[in-house]
């Protein structure tokens, strides 16, 4: 019973749902937890749903079970259902009644004041959580056609590039995330950003567009792995959806006018 206690008291330490207030990230939403008397329902994707707004959910095309044990089910409904809702909601609220509630999302990320704490972290946990959950995928696959070549051309192969972003992963400090992208000139380039922040804003070590991402937030794998990060990046690259990371490829080729 003590252990069972002490159990779930850890693991609520770590389901929180960040947003911000004013000029810094605090916790503002907990995540509960069942008591010990209490059985854990899990729910469908379809069920969730953002309020009305501007942004709308990316809809999960599979169960929350599809990617177990790889991603447990509680993990990605978790995720899913609390942390991409709460980042969707929150966003539409900022952006009621202002220049950006009928614009694009790349642009809004482009043009955004990074001093403007919250609309930054929801604009950003918006994107980059549509983004994560739409390049996964319960079949294991490898990049094809147009990506395939330009991997094995810019990294010399796919092992190559494989084993550069799990290394820039393991080294992400802290909350973040890891990206592949297309940068200005078409190039494929590995790059990382912290908190909710993407390749897109103006902070942008590497400015480009991204086309995979890795969230590193502890709330995307603490369930299943707790301290053992390297353990998630190598199941989340399994499940890695490559004929949609090659259809983001050919989108951000043409932005840059390369296709």
């Amino acid at each position: 019973m003590k252990k069972n206690v002490v159990f779930f008291s850890t693991l609520a330490s770590f389901l929180l749902l960040f947003s911000c207030k004013e000029d810094k990230l605090v916790e503002v939403v907990e995540v509960p937890l069942p008591t010990n008397e209490e059985k854990i329902t899990i729910g469908s994707p379809n069920d969730v749903k953002a309020d009305p707004g501007s942004f709308e959910m990316m809809k999960l095309p599979f169960n929350y079970d599809a990617l177990s044990p790889d991603i447990r089910t509680l993990t990605l409904e978790t995720h899913y259902s609390k942390h991409y809702l709460s980042y969707t909601n929150n966003f539409n609220k900022e952006i009621v009644s202002t220049e950006y509630e009928n614009m694009p999302i790349e642009d809004i990320l482009k043009k955004l004041d990074l001093n403007n704490a919250k609309l930054r972290q929801n604009a950003g946990g918006y994107y980059n959580h549509t983004l994560y959950f739409n390049i996964l995928t319960p079949k294991e696959q490898t990049p094809k056609d147009t990506l395939s070549g330009s991997i094995n051309k810019e990294f010399g192969s796919f092992t190559n590039l494989t084993n550069q972003f799990k290394a820039q992963s393991e080294k992400q400090f802290g909350s973040g995330w890891v990206w592949l992208v297309v940068d200005r000139y078409g190039k494929l380039q590995i790059t990382t950003t912290d908190n909710q922040d993407n390749p897109l804003m103006k902070n942008a070590l590497i400015p480009g567009t991204p086309i995979m991402g890795i969230d590193l937030w502890e709330h995307a794998y603490y369930l299943d792995y707790q301290n053992r990060k390297g353990s998630y990046i190598d199941a989340f690259y399994s499940h890695i959806n490559w004929e949609k990371v090659n259809e983001y490829y050919v989108e951000a080729l043409k932005k840059v006018k390369k296709v």
